[in-house]
Order: structure tokens, then sequence, then C-alpha cells
């Protein structure tokens, strides 16, 4: 695809603000002229994705042709009625290409236009946002096509966020919630117990795709924690060390009746064990690595596995703040505000690694028994840079 014009970045900021997820595709002059286009990579993993078709099943050959009748071209003022074809064509040594193709598409577009494609309730629909004025459409006061499906996936994506907010709100209107067990854990732990919320270790959100993460207020903001983003093993197949056991013989010590590695890394400085993180933008890696020369670097995380987790986990989330207190020996927890996020940025969070804002804490300890256990390691971001990284935000409070 040819690189986006400034207009055209706007119009894609403006559409993922609205919260529309989407994917682009760029038709090409001999593409229009004979009614055939590839779907490339992205077009693929997003129509898999919102489960509409997955190329990998099908077979080649027209017969074997997907057709989605529910298929509309946005106009500035109406929807023209289309027709969406997904097939492979047959090929003598090979497997057919996916191909996609929009009816009407050649009256709707021209050459090298960028189309955004998304599905929303059963209908696909495609936006022109080269020709499109849509920052002009999405502001305005009088309704139209583009407004009216803006609005409408709005509206859908807000009710599960509404109808969240309206429990937990419930639930800090009750007062100071006793904890269900100890520990750093407890406060998420009460708050999902007393939402229904079953405990798993699914790496999926918790709440109908909204990711719940509660944590303890401090007086200020500056003294508060660090947010937690996600746990991600290394990738062991590309690193010098194989396992957790691994990292923890080499670099663990003997604290409170167990042998433990609980330390922080990141890209600042080295800490008390000798480890720092490192980036490595000429294989797109991140590196953990040792001063003792006979070690060197010995794990190695994928930037685009770090990314597509931080994306699957946080594409929306409840940052969720509450006071804690000791009654009777017993710790509570009221829940006071949520910030609500959407859609982190990727590229930011390479940038956060490397300006030392998002670190990795290893949490690995073997018990008397010779058991190791691994809870991280778990990425985390300062709290004063989760802007960065979730531009999109919204803060609600719990109390009156």
């Amino acid at each position: 695809m040819r690189q986006l014009t400034e207009k055209e970045k706007q119009s894609v900021s403006l559409l993922t603000n609205y919260s529309v997820e989407f994917t682009l595709i760029e038709p090409t002059k001999t593409g229009l002229g004979k009614s055939i286009m590839d779907a490339t990579i992205p077009v693929r993993a997003y129509l898999k994705e919102q489960r509409v078709h997955d190329y990998d099943l099908q077979y080649d050959g027209t017969e074997n042709k997907i057709v989605i009748e529910d298929t509309f071209l946005i106009t500035e003022l109406g929807f023209i009625k289309s027709r969406t074809s997904l097939y492979r064509p047959r090929a003598k040594k090979k497997r057919g290409d996916p191909r996609i193709w929009f009816k009407k598409l050649p009256e709707y577009s021209e050459a090298n236009d960028i189309l955004a494609i998304t599905y929303f309730n059963g209908n696909l629909y495609v936006i022109n946002i080269s020709s499109l004025e849509i920052a002009w459409l999405l502001s305005s006061p009088i309704l139209n096509p583009l407004l009216e499906l803006v609005q409408d996936i709005r509206s859908k994506n807000n009710s599960i966020a509404n109808e969240l907010l309206e429990k937990i709100q419930n639930i800090a209107n009750q007062g100071a919630l006793a904890a269900i067990k100890k520990g750093d854990t407890a406060i998420g732990h009460s708050l999902e117990t007393a939402l229904g919320i079953a405990q798993n270790s699914s790496k999926s959100p918790d709440y109908k795709g909204i990711e719940l993460k509660s944590y303890r207020q401090k007086s200020s903001k500056s003294k508060e924690s660090r947010k937690n983003l996600f746990a991600q093993v290394p990738n062991w197949k590309l690193s010098k060390f194989k396992s957790s056991r691994e990292i923890l013989d080499t670099f663990g010590y003997e604290r409170d009746d167990a042998f433990k590695l609980y330390c922080t890394s990141s890209t600042k400085g080295r800490n008390s064990q000798g480890l720092i993180l490192r980036l490595d933008s000429n294989v797109n890696q991140l590196v953990e690595n040792s001063n003792q020369k006979e070690i060197g670097d010995f794990v190695v995380w994928l930037m685009s596995d770090l990314k597509s987790r931080l994306l699957e986990k946080h594409n929306e989330t409840f940052w969720i703040g509450a006071k804690s207190t000791m009654v009777h020996g017993i710790e509570h927890f009221q829940y006071q505000k949520i910030l609500h996020t959407r859609k982190p940025i990727p590229s930011a969070f390479e940038f956060l690694i490397e300006q030392g804002e998002i670190t990795l804490d290893h949490l690995i300890k073997r018990n008397s028994k010779g058991r190791v256990s691994e809870k991280g390691p778990l990425f985390k971001v300062s709290n004063t840079a989760l802007s960065m990284l979730f531009p999109e935000q919204v803060e609600y409070s719990l109390v009156s």
C-alpha cells in the first residue's frame, strides 16, 4: 500500500478515536478494470478476526466463492448497495491467491484511493477516506451516513462499558469491600469476585472484552506505583536461557524461606542483580542482558509479540483505583475512580521501553519443596506515562 497523505492519516486517526475497527485496502487501475483486488494480509486478518471469512479454510474455484450481500459503499449523501465477493481463483501449481471484490466499486473509487473496510451488525461497509471529507462529516451538526454509522458503532461499544461502570458503581456504593485474600492481587481478585467473574488463567480481557486493572491509590499520583500491563514469557527458542528456572538458578537469592528473584529490569541502568534491558532495533527485539561476561544476553522478546500482546490485552481497559484500609486486621477496599482507556499506540510502547517508562518485573521463586513458580515476567508502565500509551482516556468518579 502507498504512503497515506496527511489528510488520510487524519481520517484514520478520527475513525480510530470513534472506536471504529477497520482495515485498509488500495484498489489499483488494473484491479478496477478487471474487477479484482488482492485480499492482502491485513484484510484477511481483519475478516478472520471479525469472523466474517477465513481464507485459509476456503477451497479454490468460483463454486467455493463466498458472497456477502449486505455490503454498502458510504457516500456523503447515502449508502450505495453493493455486494462483496471473497474467493480464491484456481491455479495450476499452487493455491489461488485470496481475492476480494465489491460490486459497483469502479463507480465509487478512483485507482489508488485508500478504502477503509469495517464490519458492523452483520454488514460490511466501505469508506473512501481519500475522497470523503471525514473530519467534516464526523463533526457535522446534520446527520449523514458516515456519522450515523460511527454513532451506532460507538453506542454499541459504549453499552458494555456503561454496563460495567454501573456494576462497579453499585459495588462502590455499598462501602468498603472486604478483601477475599491477602497480597498484591487481593484488590483485583476481590472486585472480580464481587462482579461474578470466575478466576482463570486466560489471557483474554476480563469482562466482555474489557480488561480490569485494580490498584491501591496513594496520597498523590506521583507516589502511585507502576501499572501492570501484561505478563509475557521470553521467546525461549531465540534465548540463551530456556526457562524461568534457569534465570532463577543464575540470578536468584535466598529470602523468606524461599529462593527467589524479585527484581525490576529497565533500559535506564543495571539493577542490583546486574541486569538491564536493551532494544535491538536491527532485529526488532527486546533483550535482557547480564553484566556477567560469560552470560551476556540471556533472554529475548520479539517486539512484534509484545505489541500484539498489548493490543490483545488492552483494546479497552478499566484502571480502577481504590483506597485501602484495615478493619479488624482485614484489608478493605473502597473503589473510588476509574480511568477508561481504549486502543493503545503500539509505537509508543517501544518508545516508552527505550525511555525506561515501561519496565519488566521478574517474579520467580522456588519453595521448600523445590517447585518453581513464575508470576511474570510482568511488563509495567509508569503512572506518568500512561497517557502517552493510551491517548483516548475518560475518568469516572465513584464517590460523590
